[in-house]
C-alpha cells in the first residue's frame, strides 16, 4: 500500500512540476516574442495555432482509437 502512496505522491509531484514548467515557459515565450516586436494580437494569434494544431492532433488521435475498436 506504501509503495502505490508513494507512486501517487511522484506522480502529483510530476505533475505539478510540469505545470509549473508550463507557465515559466509560456511567460519566456510571451517576454521572447515582445521583445521581437510582437503585439497582442499576433501573440494571440499564435496561441489560437497552438491550440489547433493541439486539436487536431488531438481528434486524429480520438479517430485512430474509433477505427480500432
Amino acid at each position: 500500500m506504501a509503495s502505490a502512496e508513494h507512486h501517487r505522491c511522484n506522480a502529483m509531484n510530476d505533475r505539478e512540476a510540469k505545470s509549473r514548467a508550463v507557465k515559466i515557459l509560456a511567460k519566456s515565450i510571451y517576454r521572447d516574442l515582445e521583445a521581437q516586436g510582437f503585439d497582442e494580437k499576433q501573440i494571440v494569434a499564435l496561441a489560437t495555432e497552438l491550440i489547433a494544431e493541439v486539436t487536431t492532433k488531438m481528434s486524429r488521435g480520438h479517430e485512430k482509437s474509433a477505427q480500432v475498436a
